[in-house]
């Protein structure tokens, strides 16, 4: 089974308050991921920001709908508890407690309008089974992935001293090299195609990191790899990072997991994300700050 969707956690949310006590949204969790049988791994799925889980998003926001249809009512620190309406509704026996069904209610309705809930969390199907925090990051993550392709076509286009300046930016943003000038003097040897030399792992430069970036279309398989950590033993050094805008074989990521020496591979994809972690090559146009109540600031206990 998947991760319920938030309107599937409605009815056994607004059933879960029915003994008329106050309730905080961790006991709802606990307790509906037991009755509705989620399990372990589904419970442990994040949303694409990586900062909370999937079922605990969607049944906050489950509880926020019926909130604002007037089911449930808000208490101090963080509590709710089911209405008299909520309460008549359950009496009433619903099969399922859904958006749809919710718009019965007038403030529920007006909370709709005044939100534009209802044009944000349609799915492809039409279907509104995605939360709004969800449809925002779920958008973020396309934004993301298209740029990271433009991206890439544009670093292919690049001349070799270019991509050369390009790698030592974002290896100084990532934390090595020490200065710029460092940086730059330890990779400016020019290959066929990319780059090679050797950089300090960090600012005091206690341990050296082999770099090698190939600009290439063609994918990197297990013979180029192993020639790499061939040449680390040539140059004395237990670490490398080869660097490609192009892809590497399965049989080169399965080579590297199995040699002494620690070897990174970093592909096309990866070099774009990580361009973008670092604000390498690209430039902010917009921020949304996602917000939620501050609990501690309403206290008057």
């Amino acid at each position: 089974m998947s991760v319920p969707t938030f309107q599937d956690i409605m009815l056994p949310l607004l059933q879960f308050a029915s003994d008329g006590k106050e309730h905080t949204l961790e006991e709802a969790i606990e307790t509906l991921a037991t009755k509705m049988e989620v399990k372990e791994e589904d419970r442990k799925e994040l949303l694409p920001s990586g900062n909370q889980y999937r079922f605990d998003n969607r049944v906050g926001w489950a509880r926020t709908y019926l909130k604002k249809a007037g089911l449930l009512e808000s208490l101090t620190r963080g509590k709710f508890r089911i209405t008299p309406r909520g309460l008549d509704t359950l009496k009433q026996n619903p099969s399922r407690v859904d958006r749809k069904f919710l718009q019965q209610f007038t403030e529920f309705r007006e909370f709709q309008s005044a939100s534009r809930v209802a044009d944000i969390t349609e799915d492809e199907n039409n279907q509104p089974n995605q939360t709004p925090e969800e449809v925002l990051e779920t958008s973020y993550q396309s934004l993301r992935q298209a740029l990271a392709q433009d991206l890439l076509e544009r670093i292919k286009k690049c001349s070799p001293r270019f991509f050369e300046r390009l790698v030592v930016d974002l290896l100084v943003a990532m934390g090595y090299g020490g200065s710029r000038k460092d940086a730059g003097q330890a990779i400016g040897q020019s290959g066929d195609g990319g780059i090679d030399g050797i950089i300090k792992e960090d600012r005091l430069g206690l341990d050296a990191v082999f770099i090698q970036a190939k600009r290439w279309d063609t994918t990197i398989g297990r013979p180029m790899v192993q020639a790499f950590a061939g040449s680390l033993e040539g140059q004395r050094a237990r670490k490398g990072v080869l660097i490609t805008t192009s892809q590497f074989s399965q049989d080169a990521k399965d080579y590297v997991t199995r040699i002494e020496k620690r070897i990174v591979l970093i592909d096309g994809e990866q070099l774009a994300q990580l361009m973008i972690d670092h604000g390498i090559g690209v430039t902010e146009i917009a921020t949304y700050a996602v917000k939620k109540i501050d609990l501690d600031y309403f206290g008057e206990d």
